[in-house]
């Protein structure tokens, strides 16, 4: 878990936690996210998990960010075929050097890094707009709150005028 509020809520509902990372700042780095991500992965490899899966706010736009869930290990692969190869039958055939156990050996750990990395930047991406987006209602709800307040205000003013300037022409036509 990552983040008071998810540790705080995990806590109260007394849930074991693998891990709690509470002091990330805003700002995240390629680092934090090794420090996250690298004894699951760990974890994984040598059997305790089935799985590694990130539930993060994706942001979309600093109105809209959708809880997500993304899965990270075990990673699966997509085929793409593309529609030449569906007519024809050919499969591709390239000479690799490494070979492409070495190059997803090197590159699978990099990858994985990089998908807890982009979880805690949207993440983060997210809390800010959130922040932007409640200072704007708060500054506009202000802004309403003056201007009734000065709208009362005048009223009353308005009101207490009107009252003095009836009881001069009533004294005045008293006289």
């Amino acid at each position: 878990l990552i983040g008071r509020k998810g540790i705080g809520f995990f806590r109260y509902l007394g849930r074991d936690m693998a891990g709690a990372f509470e002091e990330f700042t805003d700002r995240p780095s390629m680092e934090d996210a090794a420090l996250v991500i690298e004894p699951l992965v760990e974890r994984f490899e040598g059997g305790e998990l089935d799985g590694v899966e990130l539930v993060f706010a994706k942001f979309v736009s600093a109105m809209s960010t959708p809880p997500t869930l993304t899965q990270v290990l075990p990673v699966e692969v997509q085929k793409v075929e593309s529609q030449d190869d569906a007519k024809t039958g050919r499969q591709p055939n390239y000479l690799l050097k490494p070979s492409a156990a070495e190059i997803v050996g090197a590159v699978l750990p990099l990858y994985v890094r990089n998908q807890m990395y982009r979880a805690l930047v949207e993440t983060a991406a997210a809390e800010q707009g959130a922040r932007r987006t409640a200072m704007k209602s708060a500054t506009d709800n202000a802004g309403e709150m003056l201007d009734t307040l000065k709208r009362t205000f005048n009223r009353a003013r308005q009101a207490q005028i009107t009252q003095e300037l009836a009881e001069i022409v009533g004294g005045a036509e008293a006289l």
